[in-house]
């Protein structure tokens, strides 16, 4: 439950705030309001503030629940659907979650530092900063930017054996706005996780705010069924694109890959496959990359 100490609103005492009060985080003014809950943590409407999950926070700049201020709350205003607390998370997650960031940041400084100075990849206004982790479904997602990559993490959760997770093994999920390409990735300093690139390399960037902003807005669209196109065609056009790589890769190995390939007329009528990224933000808000990769 929400901690007892809670900054500027009703002397601190969070037992005071009322069912349906509504508050603004004091750090980016982002509005939290029961009557709506918050897409972003998956936390249904009707949802009083006090009974937030634990590792609830805020969903745009990150900060701490206690810096959230009151700025409406009427005893007699009722809530739109039934106050019920968010159901309870295993405290061995939530550890994960709060883990999990420093874990992956210490991993990929590392790399950045010791492997990847000076290489043309390399968008150096970009830092590595680990954004969003929250436990999922039983296990921990979250987001991971360097100046290289934008990848979507997904972490075991405590009662999962990734041990054997086979590094480059291509795997794909499914989350409400579609379905995704996950690559294996196993690292000493963070053990078996599994990443989706969005972003590869980071040149569409112009500053750590632009990414992180990006990073957050794709966190949330993930979870945004309104997105998802119709008949959801991902897999169809990754079965595509793969075998159309796999072809050019035998050709370029001097393989005979026989009479199957389509004519120049017939690949122009095909469909282009749309990146990941536009698979999740629409493909009007996704101008196509110099190129993709995992970058796990």
């Amino acid at each position: 439950m929400l901690t007892k100490r809670f900054e500027g609103s009703f002397l601190g005492d969070a037992a005071r705030l009322a069912p349906n009060a509504v508050l603004e985080c004091k750090i980016c003014w982002h509005v939290y309001d029961p009557a709506v809950g918050c897409d972003y943590w998956q936390v249904p409407a009707g949802t009083p503030f006090a009974a937030l999950p634990e590792e609830w926070r805020c969903p745009k700049c990150d900060g701490a629940r206690d810096q959230f201020m009151v700025i409406d709350a009427d005893g007699e205003a009722p809530l739109r659907a039934p106050a019920t607390a968010a159901p309870a998370t295993d405290p061995r997650l939530t550890a994960l979650a709060a883990a999990m960031p420093a874990r992956l940041e210490a991993a990929f400084r590392e790399i950045h530092v010791g492997q990847m100075r000076g290489v043309p990849l390399l968008n150096e206004t970009l830092e590595v900063k680990a954004i969003g982790f929250r436990p999922h479904e039983g296990r921990v997602l979250g987001m991971l930017v360097t100046p290289w990559f934008m990848n979507l993490v997904l972490v075991p959760g405590p009662d999962e054996d990734w041990s054997a997770l086979v590094p480059g093994a291509k795997e794909i999920i499914a989350f409400p706005s579609g379905a995704y390409e996950f690559v294996g990735a196993n690292r000493p300093e963070t053990g078996p996780y599994k990443a989706c690139s969005l972003f590869s390399p980071m040149f569409d960037f112009t500053s750590m705010l632009q990414a992180t902003e990006t990073a957050r807005a794709a966190l949330a669209a993930l979870f945004d069924s309104a997105i998802r196109e119709e008949g959801d065609r991902s897999d169809e056009i990754r079965r595509a694109r793969q075998e159309a790589v796999d072809a050019e890769a035998a050709r370029a190995a001097g393989v005979d890959v026989g009479d199957e390939e389509a004519s120049p007329a017939e690949a122009a009528k095909a469909p282009a496959a749309p990146t990941r990224r536009a698979l999740i933000f629409g493909a009007g808000l996704a101008s196509a990359p110099a190129g993709e990769g995992t970058g796990a």
